[in-house]
């Protein structure tokens, strides 16, 4: 048994409600963890505790530099290292990082995100694919509110093809905003967890936001913007080719979705899916591949996609193999 001691604030946020992160790391090491006064005690095999001392003076420079620490960090630390990642956690969240406001800061939850963020920064038009809960609109809003933060773009377009799950908008009851609203809502909720409320509200009635589903995007030229296509898995192949070319002058494209999850007639071809295949090699378009690995939700959520991929029997249309 090792003991190290640890500024106090950091070894609580470190142990966690109900000393839930220990417990993470506990199991993810292969040792225990217990804390006492200012010290955290560490048992187990000597490669266990080194690895675990190693993550530790990771996430305690991330926490000296102002950064809180929680459940995410760990993981995301915890994670690097599996990866092969050998350089510091404060470097790859700084490198990384999104503001999008003064107290507003994102940073990205593994070697995969952080590589979709610098895509983002980096290229005009990028595709997110994979499963949910890794991230993928998430961290698109946060870069499209970062970017009209910073002036770069003049407004966000939000939008979703009209296609949810075999049910059609045309059945649920109100006018056209009462039906969009609640099918957007993901969207929306994003904005809310990285603006204030006003700010938000404000943005959406003078038109700098704009969020609508993408048969609003015919016949426009998107200057000036940062838009956003999610559920791109749910559009058609004449949709996405629309779509992509309403890119105007200093503007840029991020497509989210997950191919195996494609909801539209089976007779039709998703566009995403003709997307990654038409455009692959094109400068200035990337594709990121996330996978159950970069999934930021509880940890059973990796379990279920793994679960799921691993059925027996057809699971979706139209998909095309991982790169």
């Amino acid at each position: 048994m090792q003991e190290q001691p640890f500024p106090p604030d950091f070894l609580q946020q470190i142990m966690g409600p109900s000393d839930r992160n220990a417990e993470f790391l506990e199991r993810a090491l292969g040792l225990r963890l217990s804390s006492r006064g200012e010290s955290l005690l560490m048992d187990g095999p000597a490669a266990a505790v080194a690895s675990c001392r190693a993550a530790l003076e990771q996430l305690l420079a991330v926490h000296r530099a102002g950064i809180r620490v929680g459940a995410a960090d760990v993981k995301t630390v915890l994670g690097l290292r599996q990866d092969g990642f050998g350089g510091e956690l404060l470097d790859f969240y700084r490198d990384a990082k999104i503001q999008c406001s003064p107290g507003r800061s994102v940073f990205p939850k593994g070697l995969n995100q952080g590589r979709y963020v610098r895509a983002m920064r980096d290229n005009d038009v990028v595709f997110g694919v994979g499963p949910a809960g890794t991230g993928k609109t998430y961290l698109a809003v946060a870069m499209a509110v970062a970017a009209l933060r910073d002036k770069h773009v003049k407004r966000l377009i939000l939008t979703r093809p009209a296609v949810e799950a075999g049910e059609k908008l045309g059945f649920l009851p109100g006018d056209l905003a009462e039906k969009v609203n609640p099918y957007l809502r993901p969207l929306l909720d994003a904005l809310f967890d990285l603006l204030d409320g006003d700010r938000v509200h404000k943005l959406l009635e003078s038109g700098i936001i704009e969020i609508a589903p993408i048969a609003f995007m015919r016949g426009r030229t998107l200057n000036d913007s940062f838009i956003i296509l999610d559920e791109a898995q749910n559009t058609t192949t004449d949709q996405m080719k629309m779509f992509l070319t309403r890119l105007g002058f200093n503007s840029k494209a991020v497509i989210t979705g997950d191919i195996t999850q494609i909801d539209i007639d089976p007779a039709r071809r998703s566009g995403m899916v003709d997307a990654i295949e038409v455009l692959k090699g094109i400068e200035g378009i990337v594709f990121l591949h996330f996978t159950e690995k970069d999934v930021v939700r509880h940890p059973l959520v990796q379990q279920i996609i793994r679960a799921y991929d691993g059925a027996p029997g057809p699971r979706s249309l139209g998909t095309v193999p991982h790169p």
